[in-house]
């Protein structure tokens, strides 16, 4: 079943002789599961397509379906809904609130969606045993490990049961064994739950973990490989 399909996408910055089309007509279908890996050079303008994606940026000109409405006519306030409900995002430089717990951090996006104290508490628990940090539940994020630490971003994205995960280089601070265990962790969701995931990366090892690898290069679409 589809649930991303892309026409013409388009997407440029500046005006005159400054102007540049970062995204030149992107057309691009995901289906609901899939693990994809998004690869190219830098500037080439894969990480503007994954903020397009996930509602933090929008495009010029095209088409973006996302189960069955097209994102592109959305209101700021209507895509921020979007966001909210539907996505979860994992970043490279992790992103928590460095003086505040593992479990608060989780529960911080639940509170953006009007859960209850107690209800948030329970969710963001239940998302800390999923990554195997309930342990570590009360602990800073300047207490954990860069691998801890990325689990718990992982745990607050999962946390809002999202229908897709943005990761965003989730491996670029991470030493090769914590890299490891992170992909293994993301291809275990995908694979058990279905949670269909688009991961930016420079990393062809990290990459190879994904069902399907789409190469990006000077704002479009060069080429893909499928396992």
């Amino acid at each position: 079943m589809k649930l991303i399909e892309l026409k013409d996408l388009q997407k440029s910055y500046g005006s005159g002789e400054n102007h540049f089309q970062v995204l030149k007509g992107v057309n691009l279908t995901i289906y609901q599961g899939e693990f994809i890996a998004l690869m190219g050079p830098s500037g080439s303008g894969k990480s503007t397509l994954s903020n397009i994606l996930g509602c933090l940026d929008e495009a010029d000109g095209g088409v973006y379906d996302f189960c069955g409405v097209n994102v592109c006519e959305l209101s700021l306030n209507e895509r921020a809904r979007l966001r909210r409900n539907y996505f979860g995002f994992v970043f490279q430089g992790f992103n928590l609130l460095a003086k505040t717990t593992a479990l608060e951090n989780v529960e911080l996006p639940l509170m953006y969606k009007g859960y209850s104290s107690k209800d948030r508490r329970e969710l963001a628990m239940l998302a800390l045993q999923r990554v195997g940090l309930e342990r570590w539940s009360h602990h800073t994020s300047a207490e954990l490990s860069g691998g801890q630490q990325q689990r718990v971003a992982i745990a607050r994205a999962l946390a809002i049961a999202p229908k897709f995960l943005i990761a965003d280089e989730p491996t670029g601070n991470l030493d090769s064994q914590r890299s490891l265990e992170i992909m293994e962790f993301l291809q275990e969701i995908n694979t058990s739950e279905g949670i269909s995931i688009l991961m930016v990366t420079h990393e062809k090892e990290m990459a190879a973990f994904a069902s399907r690898e789409i190469y990006f290069r000077d704002g479009g679409i060069e080429g893909e490989i499928r396992r």
